[in-house]
């Protein structure tokens, strides 16, 4: 007798598939419009239109890319330009941290979640950290993947049309382009934050943010920001919570 096929919902591309829709929205246009500004950063540089294009798939991440042709435009040696790209990108370790236990599962092959790490950018992740909590734990994967994967795709397209497009753009409106992202991560952050200690670390963030900036060497602010920010408003929480439960 033939088995029954499984079920629909032990396939990934249904989740796959909400992933690529969810992310060929507003998250694509977003990414799209701040790596236009990498094409063109690319082409001023003197590099070619595919070195832009592959530091889009390598590097993924915009700052990453800004400073790597830049110290490239400044003549830093390879060495000294492998190390600035490595430093702005530390700031992604702690979201992996934050997220791929969200998404591993027993029996989880260590190359795909080190592949999945690769992936893990400021779009992906506020996004996947919103909404894979809800999901069943075998769609998250196929979810994450579909999604990262649109908008890099996205992205690397936006970086090419950026090379040949940045330069018919206005000085002030290309530059402007690359905040789209940040912005993005910035109102999802807010739109996310349910409990007290998410406001906390959010105000905690702004009022250290001119003072990471002007003490902390460039590539290690955001990181130190976050985790003194992190670690005060954790605090902060602890103590109001102990003073409630006193109160009972």
């Amino acid at each position: 007798m033939t088995p029954d096929p499984a079920p629909d919902s032990e396939s990934p591309w249904p989740a796959a598939r909400r992933g690529i829709r969810d992310a060929a929205g507003l998250p694509a246009l977003m990414l799209m419009a701040s790596l236009i500004g990498v094409g063109g950063l690319a082409r001023d540089v003197g590099y070619p239109m595919g070195a832009g294009v592959l530091s889009t798939i390598l590097i993924w991440a915009a700052p990453g890319q800004m400073v790597m042709f830049g110290a490239i435009a400044a003549g830093a040696a390879l060495p000294a330009v492998a190390i600035a790209v490595s430093l702005s990108s530390i700031r992604f370790l702690p979201m992996c941290v934050a997220l791929l236990p969200m998404l591993r599962r027993p029996g989880t092959p260590t190359w795909l979640l080190l592949l999945i790490a690769h992936y893990v950018a400021i779009t992906a992740w506020v996004h996947s950290m919103r909404v894979l909590p809800d999901m069943p734990i075998e769609a998250r994967i196929p979810y994450f993947l579909g999604f990262a994967n649109t908008v890099l795709i996205a992205a690397t397209l936006a970086t090419g049309a950026g090379y040949y497009l940045i330069g018919q753009l206005p000085t002030a409106f290309a530059a402007g382009l690359l905040l789209t992202s940040p912005l993005f991560f910035l109102v999802n952050m807010v739109a996310s934050a349910r409990q007290t200690i998410d406001w906390l670390a959010l105000g905690l963030g702004f009022g250290l943010a001119p003072f990471a900036i002007a003490v902390v060497p460039a590539g290690l602010d955001l990181l130190v920001e976050g985790l003194v920010g992190g670690t005060l408003a954790y605090l902060v929480h602890r103590i109001l919570r102990a003073r409630r439960e006193a109160r009972r």
